[in-house]
């Protein structure tokens, strides 16, 4: 039976309800605790960290400003990128902000570098220091940094409980946690290089550990939390994700699985100079299959709203069956589409024409799924830029 106009504003509103799409976050929260605590720790991770750059500044100063751009660029375009994927209900940007300071702040200074600090002792003190020194980092940094980052996803979900509602929620700000986590542990690794020839040349020896760590970055905290955190929101169940605990273990295992074998690599091919370039390829290519596997694996969710909001539209003829299939669909799709105009101007078109659909998309999700002015001025634009007719002067 062919839905109703009614139905489908029913869906629409639901579907903005079930998704948090368009709502705002806050995040003064005085009289919830889970502020609090986030608080505290990441200001104490954040006294931990400056304190200690601030003491290597007179010796390292020119490596630390060399590496501290260096990563900031590189983060920037990890932070497009990630933003870019979220073409959905995007996050606001103020939770994408907390989700990174806690990363490069507290999961990082107050919680996972004394937890590692603690376990390799007990490694060294129950299985000898060789031994520790070789398999230590694989067998604490997975369960210490990961379980840090997934605190603070459950952290975020009591500031945020109407806005991190599905894995793929969970897959995109375990990506921000992981970021932060990144760009802070890397511009240490880069400072504690730029003492390695008593500082004659700092910015020379941090510049090998920089790229370095770009390089490989891409298999790293980021990819780590984002399946971790994906992993942790099936675990739990959230109103808009029903429960899988196996899938939720199995992603969670997977995650901490991997961050093991990259810090054990070196143990494991037993210092080989050659296999250890050869099993850095492979678990870069491993990671990023899984990467990739869970994105499709929880996106699926987020079109679903997205052709619940955009159906109306549809059926109103504001927006085209053609143009709805792009917007739900994958890149393929969209890139389908807009390269289906008979000539350039017509391809640019279709971009564009896609881009006030998102920006549709938006307002109608701000508007609660109703009928405002916003939605009606997006509506307009999506018509103009449709027909090629220039915005009229202000």
């Amino acid at each position: 039976m062919t839905a109703t106009l009614e139905d489908m504003h029913a869906r629409r509103v639901a579907a903005v309800e079930n998704s948090g799409w368009g709502r705002s976050f806050t995040f003064y929260q005085p009289r919830n605790a889970a502020f609090w605590v986030y608080l505290l720790l990441v200001t104490s991770g954040a006294f931990t960290f400056v304190t200690m750059l601030a003491n290597a500044s007179g010796a390292y100063g020119r490596a630390i400003t060399v590496s501290v751009v260096l990563f900031g660029v590189y983060g920037a375009l990890f932070w497009w990128f990630t933003q870019h994927i979220d073409r959905y209900s995007r996050q606001p940007v103020k939770l994408i902000v907390a989700a990174f300071a806690w990363g490069a702040l507290a999961a990082t200074w107050t919680m996972a570098a004394h937890a590692n600090d603690a376990l390799r002792a007990l490694y060294a003190k129950a299985f000898g220091q060789a031994w520790a020194l070789d398999w230590g980092a694989g067998l604490a940094a997975p369960f210490t940094e990961e379980i840090a980052k997934g605190i603070g996803l459950l952290l975020l979900i009591a500031l945020a409980p109407r806005l991190i509602r599905t894995a793929f929620d969970g897959f995109i700000v375990g990506a921000f946690l992981g970021l932060g986590f990144q760009i802070a542990e890397d511009v240490v690794y880069a400072l504690n290089s730029a003492g390695s020839q008593f500082g004659a040349n700092q910015v020379a020896a941090a510049m090998g550990t920089v790229w370095m760590r770009m390089g490989v970055g891409i298999a790293a905290h980021i990819l780590y939390s984002a399946v971790f955190c994906a992993g942790l929101v099936y675990l739990l169940g959230r109103p808009a994700e029903p429960r899988r605990v196996g899938r939720g273990l199995a992603l969670m295992a997977a995650a901490m699985l991997l961050h093991g074998v990259w810090d054990s690599m070196a143990a494991l091919v037993r210092g080989n100079g050659a296999l250890v370039v050869v099993a850095m390829l492979i678990i870069i290519v491993v990671a990023l299959y899984l990467a990739v596997r869970v994105f499709r694996m929880t996106v699926p969710r987020e079109r679903e709203f997205m052709r619940d909001v955009l159906a109306p539209e549809v059926d109103l003829g504001v927006v085209t069956a053609a143009e709805s299939a792009a917007m739900c669909g994958d890149s393929k799709a969209r890139k389908s589409f807009r390269k289906g105009g008979a000539t350039r101007e017509d391809r640019t078109r279709n971009g564009h024409v896609l881009d006030a659909i998102a920006d549709l998309a938006d307002a109608l999700a701000g508007a609660g799924g109703r009928d405002t002015p916003a939605v009606e001025f997006a509506r307009s634009e999506v018509s103009r830029i449709r027909a090629g007719v220039a915005p009229a002067p202000r």
